[in-house]
Order: structure tokens, then sequence, then C-alpha cells
């Protein structure tokens, strides 16, 4: 007679976790081993391994690698989005929207080093996701020429438009403003991804001056003038 005889031998259970639950876990391992090693080098065996999968089961949840890469970038672009949006209450006074919108999308930096360095430096240099880039970025120049919008809402409602100067603010003014800024806060991102120990509040607090200071006059009608030569 078996020694196992009236008794069940124990067995692992195993837990199926729900498809959204598992996918996420591969987009937080692809993030992972796509910052640290870039689109190219970075091998679906590697990123199943760190996710605790199959490569099979990466292929059969999420694609190809370049299929992968592109819903890392969108997962991440998604968050920082999201963030910045529900910061930057329409309701709120524009310096303070401006603000919080910054706040939101340093912190998402400083929380997020992975999903940055995807975003903005793996991305950048692998050429077949330009496209992908590009409509991120748009879509943040978007977010920012609305709160300069609101500004000069605030300032002068609309129709007027003719500023204290006598010059009129157009919406070109606020386009070009508003790529300069995200430029900028791109640039100032990078330094804090480099930087662990610095602040992302106080890094806002940084960008803010710079930005508010500028739009601020600019919003007045005021532009610097070159000097005649």
């Amino acid at each position: 007679m078996s020694r196992y005889a009236g008794k069940v031998p124990d067995v692992p259970a195993f837990k199926r976790l729900p498809r959204a639950v598992r996918e996420q876990q591969m987009l937080d391992a692809a993030v992972r081993t796509f910052s640290r090693r870039g689109f190219h080098a970075a091998s679906m065996d590697e990123i199943a391994e760190s996710a605790g999968i199959s490569k099979p089961m990466v292929y059969a949840y999420l694609g190809t690698k370049e299929e992968l890469f592109v819903a890392c970038l969108h997962r991440e672009a998604t968050r920082m989005l999201e963030a910045i949006a529900g910061a930057a209450a329409p309701d709120l006074p524009a310096d303070l929207r401006l603000w919080r919108g910054l706040r939101a999308f340093f912190g998402f930096v400083g929380a997020h080093r992975d999903g940055w360095a995807v975003l903005y430096r793996q991305a950048r240099g692998s050429q077949p996701f330009a496209g992908e880039l590009a409509t991120i970025r748009a879509r943040m120049v978007e977010v920012v020429a609305g709160m300069l919008h609101h500004a000069r809402s605030e300032r002068e409602p609309e129709p007027a438009r003719v500023t204290e100067s006598g010059r009129e603010v157009g919406g070109s003014d606020l386009e070009v403003v508003a790529y300069a800024l995200v430029g900028a806060s791109e640039s100032l991102a990078d330094w804090l991804a480099d930087h662990p120990d610095a602040d992302p509040a106080a890094t806002a607090t940084r960008m803010m001056t710079v930005a508010w200071l500028g739009a601020a006059r600019l919003l007045t009608g005021t532009t610097w003038t070159p000097p005649e030569e």
C-alpha cells in the first residue's frame, strides 16, 4: 500500500493572473530593460526573464519587440499626460495651473526614471519611433499652449486681444512659447533623471521661475527688441 494513501500530496498552487495584470508586469519589465539596454540591444529573452514568464507568452500578449516598445511608449506617455492633466485643473489661476502641471511633470520623471528614459532617450535614438515621439511632444505642446491661452483670456477676455502695450498676442505667439517651454522642460527633465538626489518639486520651481516670468511679460505684449547696429 502506498505511503501516500489517504492523503493528498502537497502540490504548489498556481495562481492565474488576469490578462491586464500580466500585461502590466510585462510592460514593467520591458520598460526597465529598454531604458538600460536601448531598443536594439534589448532582447525578448531578457525581457521575459525579467518578467518571470516565457518568451512565447510575451509575443502572444504584446507582439514583436517593436510592438512591445510602442506599447511601452504609449503607456508611459499616457501616465505622464494624465498626471499633468489631473494636476492642472482648468479652474485654477493661470500661474498656479502651469506650476502644478510642471510639478506633476517633474514628479513623473522623478518617480519613473526608466519610463522617461524610454520616452525621451531611447525613442529619440531609434528611428522607427520618431513619429511616436513627435506625436507625444505635439500633445505636450498642445497642453501648454492651452494653459497660455487660458492665461491670456484671464488678462483680456475674448474677443479683445490687444494687450496693454498695444501689441496683439496671437495663437502663433503662444504656440512658439509652448514649444520653447516643452523643449526646456525636457532638457531639465533629462538633468533630473541623471540626478536621483534632486528634488522634483524644486526642479519644477526653477522651471516655473524661468517660464512664468517670461510668459507673463509676453502675455502683456512685451517683447525684446535687438539694438540697432
